[in-house]
């Protein structure tokens, strides 16, 4: 499989990030079939992807005949033997779950094409745990982790693992470039490659300033964003990406080192277990709830 040989692109999982990385690939010129299982996964995120084209034409970015042509090219199919059966380039969006993921690359080995590229975009987990044991040719496996919103973050992480053939990086890279993205190569496998790695250990120090109360979460979101020019503190930042993302994200992490310090933070939890999941959820640790 070479990069001029993708002509069908199938994306696994409707949710928000899903649903964008099938558009983008759709607005690209890709046939792309969008699939989940979940109940009306499939349209909500067909029905997200058409207001997000009505806003980019309502903005001038693109046409209507532009905009309505990738939505064409964009088919909701649910069951994923069938979405993934002519498909050249297979990109997993699924919940950030190892076990989920497992199970999706094991039906993907028996209903893909064998020379298939098949990427997870996985946001913390390697592509060897999601791959081994459960792909006869992990050789064509590799992370291809996009940025939320993936319509406009320009970066894709493209990630090795032990197994993966140059050859795979290289279409993985190649066809970043196609969909209009920037693309890193992270050569060798590790928890959250490039900027979930850098990320984490400033997002883990957050909270560690925030639980030893030594300042409140909005003073370090201010700090933070003041005194090292970001454009949104680390609690900014969970709000937006979900708690719930930045929990599974830590607790995958603490479960790979076993290391105290890698513990998702208590409060984190209690957040989770009471429905403040950040912008999606109407409050995090922010109110987003619309004003009166």
């Amino acid at each position: 499989m070479n990069t001029d040989d993708i002509q069908q692109v199938c994306v696994i999982g409707a949710g928000t990030m899903g649903s964008q990385i099938a558009l983008q690939c759709a607005l690209s010129g890709y046939a792309v079939n969008l699939t989940d299982a979940a109940a009306g996964a499939l349209e909500r995120g067909m029905a997200s992807n058409r207001t997000l084209v009505g806003q980019r034409v309502s903005k001038g970015r693109i046409t209507q005949e532009t905009g309505e042509a990738a939505l064409g090219r964009l088919l909701p199919i649910a069951d994923l033997a069938e979405a993934v059966r002519e498909a050249d380039f297979v990109i997993e969006a699924a919940f950030e779950d190892l076990l989920v993921k497992r199970e999706i690359f094991a039906r993907l080995d028996e209903a893909s094409k064998p020379d298939a590229i098949l990427t997870s975009n996985s946001s913390t987990l390697v592509i060897s745990k999601i791959v081994d044991g459960v792909l006869t040719d992990p050789a064509r496996a590799a992370n291809f982790h996009f940025f939320h919103p993936a319509t406009v973050m320009k970066l894709v992480e493209v990630g090795k693992g032990p197994a993966t053939s140059d050859a795979t990086a290289q279409v993985c890279m190649d066809f970043a470039r196609r969909i209009g993205k920037e693309p890193v190569l992270v050569q060798k496998e590790i928890h959250g490659f490039i900027v979930n790695y850098v990320l984490g250990a400033l997002t883990r120090a957050a909270m560690d300033l925030y639980q030893g109360g030594y300042a409140s979460y909005a003073d370090i979101d201010k700090a933070l964003k003041l005194g090292l020019n970001h454009p949104m503190g680390p609690f900014e930042l969970a709000d937006f990406s979900g708690v719930d993302i930045l929990y599974h994200a830590m607790a995958e992490r603490y479960r790979e080192t076993g290391d105290p310090a890698d513990q998702p933070p208590a409060f984190i939890i209690e957040m989770i277990n009471e429905g403040r999941l950040g912008r999606k959820s109407g409050k995090g640790f922010y109110d987003y709830a619309p004003k009166s």
